[in-house]
């Protein structure tokens, strides 16, 4: 742990604390009013410190993760030292509207793609070659929640294969070919089959597609289920000059995708990782921690020093308290950190912690009110503003201020928790599908003792 102090005769709120960074001494965790350097002897009444300890850190899988209609497909194969082979493989049905124009018996079929909206690119060396590979279901997507442990088998080889060269742009509309016999197939069903007058023939007929990446290609894409991702079939009559186009998309409507899911296969043998093998338990893995969107994985942080350093201090006000997490470990250009944490309390059966109406306590951000007087009378928990610990990128570190926290905790407003770091940041916590962890397969390592917090305190003395 750092101390440091220094004695002024301003008001705390006109301190200059930069200035008093600069004078940080290295101590131990003894009471902070004997380190430091006294300016102005005798004539002081507020006395400012400063401390830093770290939080003690491991990894937890989470349990229960429900990627049904969570905002995009995840789709790609990504391998490290630390996590091991992550796969991630989308799966989604196609809509038919049956009112629709379709060729007659008479059509000619000129071409027909898989035009795909990625809307996200992450990986390693995205100036080279990557391959997206779409297959046919074998069994339907059912009417039911899907988790990221869940699969549904397809056909042994793809309708469509493309290889994207995407470098900077990284939200754009690839086009795939269908293969030859299923584009005869389709299009004959097309112009003169039962299978697109009825939706629930359509899905017997067409249970949906299964999105690969390729093996070695290190990335990831966010895929889109609208009317952009779609079988895109042009056709023509005899004499026309131009062709026509009719669509089966992603899409129920414009503003309504069709059902889909996200499955996360994971093989972390021989990785510090391994030893993490049951959902809701906390491992140490060696120096490093890690998180891993789409996989599940988080950090949880033991925050019971807080109490070792709130019991040395009668009588004092924190006027800046930053959790910081990093320098992070340096990860391959192409791919990008979380850009946003949220802190969420736990206990020893490492679950979120609800408030009993699907919303569960967070960190506050700071500012905030962290309690609140219910309609009984009674000081509980705030839920309305969590915090957002935010990614520097040129530091390559998490900050965010915490104040109002541990002002709470201090007063005995608040029940010191654990917290699980969540790799992803929503305005509410309450169960969203747009939920940036159940999106994509962003990461980040760190040293475990690189997990802080840094507290300037005053004191009367």
């Amino acid at each position: 742990m750092k101390s440091s102090t220094a004695f002024t005769q301003h008001s705390p709120a006109k301190l200059a604390l930069w200035a008093l960074l600069s004078i940080i001494l290295t101590n131990s965790c003894s009471d902070p009013a004997t380190v430091g350097i006294e300016l102005a002897p005798g004539n002081n009444q507020i006395g400012t410190f400063f401390e830093e300890f770290e939080l003690p850190a491991e990894v937890v899988l989470i349990d229960s993760f429900n990627t049904t209609k969570r905002g995009n497909l995840v789709v790609g194969i990504e391998q490290d030292d630390y996590f091991g082979r992550t796969e991630a493989t989308g799966y989604t049905r196609l809509h038919v509207d049956v009112n629709k124009e379709r060729p007659t018996p008479e059509a000619f079929l000129d071409s027909m793609f898989f035009d795909v909206r990625v809307i996200s690119v992450d990986g390693e060396n995205l100036d080279e070659g990557k391959t997206l590979n779409i297959y046919r279901l074998t069994e339907p997507i059912l009417d039911t929640a899907y988790y990221s442990f869940d699969k549904l088998m397809f056909e042994e080889n793809p309708i469509a294969t493309g290889e994207f060269t995407f470098g900077e742009v990284k939200d754009t509309i690839i086009s795939l070919p269908l293969n030859e016999e299923f584009r005869e197939d389709f299009f004959g069903k097309m112009k003169r089959g039962l299978e697109f007058q009825d939706l629930f023939l359509f899905r017997d007929y067409f249970p949906g597609v299964a999105f690969k990446g390729k093996e070695g290609d290190n990335t990831t894409l966010g895929i889109a289920l609208n009317t952009d991702t779609k079988i895109a079939t042009y056709y023509h009559y005899p004499g026309d000059t131009a062709s026509t186009l009719y669509e089966v998309s992603t899409a129920v409507s414009t503003a309504a995708s069709s059902r889909y899911f996200t499955g996360i296969e994971s093989d972390r043998t021989g990785t510090p990782t391994a030893v993490v093998t049951e959902p809701s338990e906390n491992y140490s893995t060696g120096p490093k921690v890690g998180l891993k969107a789409g996989l599940g994985m988080m950090i949880k942080l033991d925050t019971s020093p807080i109490d070792s350093f709130l019991d040395t201090l009668p009588g004092v006000t924190f006027n800046q308290v930053n959790i910081m997490i990093g320098e992070v470990d340096e990860y391959p250009e192409g791919q990008t950190a979380p850009q946003k944490l949220s802190l969420y309390f736990t206990d020893d059966s490492n679950q979120f912690i609800e408030s009993g109406t699907s919303v569960y306590f967070t960190v506050q951000a700071d500012g905030q009110s962290q309690v609140f007087t219910n309609e009984d009378g009674d000081e509980v928990p705030n839920v309305s503003a969590p915090a957002a610990i935010n990614f520097d990128s040129e530091k390559g570190s998490y900050n965010q201020l915490i104040t109002s926290y541990l002002n709470a905790v201090y007063r005995g407003q608040l029940l010191r928790k654990d917290w699980l770091v969540y790799g992803g940041f929503v305005s509410s916590p309450i169960a969203s599908g747009q939920d940036p962890f159940r999106q994509s397969l962003r990461q980040f390592i760190v040293d475990k003792n690189k997990i802080k917090l840094q507290v300037i305190y005053s004191k009367v003395r």
